[in-house]
């Protein structure tokens, strides 16, 4: 592994559990890239006791009553900035970011769904998926655009759903997945292995 490595900021909502796979990864020498710094928009996520058990600077910007998705994420960009962030990985970050935000990392944000995209967007994707009646689901890790998980897709990974399966139980299988497959991405896009053009991406 070359001894140079990019510096990720991660933002996340919830348990951080894919912020947890990503810094495992680093341990085990599994990715070309280091958490230079965390940000959460919920002062209750647990992704920020994760990152400060491992050292690394972890951040809650709330956004404030009246505030514009532009000025909320000025302040994203500003500490993203600071730490000399490389990657912004969108780990379950609840939150559409502006087209500024997009703008100031151009192809350099990536996130993670928990369905095989372009199919189930939005926050629901496991019930739209049971809904549906899809015998297959999965989770796509794909460039961020302006719009909502539409970016250029840079890997997925399939899982089977079962009989009587619920929107929980996909979840939690599709998680398991997600751990493996955001990590992998990652550090493909670290070691300068996928190159976008257009709609597709390459991976050398």
């Amino acid at each position: 592994m070359s001894e140079k490595t990019l510096t990720l900021g991660v933002l996340v909502s919830g348990r951080g559990t894919n912020l947890q796979a990503l810094i495992d990864a680093r341990y085990e020498r599994k990715l070309a890239a280091t958490v230079g710094v965390v940000i959460s928009n919920k002062p209750d996520s647990r992704a920020i006791e994760r990152s400060r058990k491992a050292g690394i600077p972890a951040f809650v910007i709330e956004p404030q009553a009246g505030e514009s998705r532009e000025d909320y994420d000025k302040k994203l960009i500003n500490c993203l900035n600071e730490h000399k962030v490389d990657l912004v990985v969108l780990a379950g970050f609840m939150r559409i970011l502006s087209p500024s935000f997009i703008k100031a990392f151009p192809t350099k944000v990536i996130n993670i769904h928990p369905s095989l995209l372009p199919s189930f967007p939005g926050r629901y994707a496991q019930k739209d998926a049971l809904e549906y009646g899809v015998k297959f689901a999965g989770c796509t890790v794909h460039f961020a655009d302006e719009g909502c998980d539409t970016g250029p897709i840079i890997m997925q990974s399939v899982v089977p759903i079962d009989a009587g399966e619920t929107p929980e139980s996909l979840a939690d299988k599709i998680l398991l997945e997600e751990h493996q497959l955001l990590p992998k991405a990652v550090d493909l896009v670290a070691r300068g292995k996928v190159t976008v053009k257009g709609r597709q991406v390459i991976i050398s």
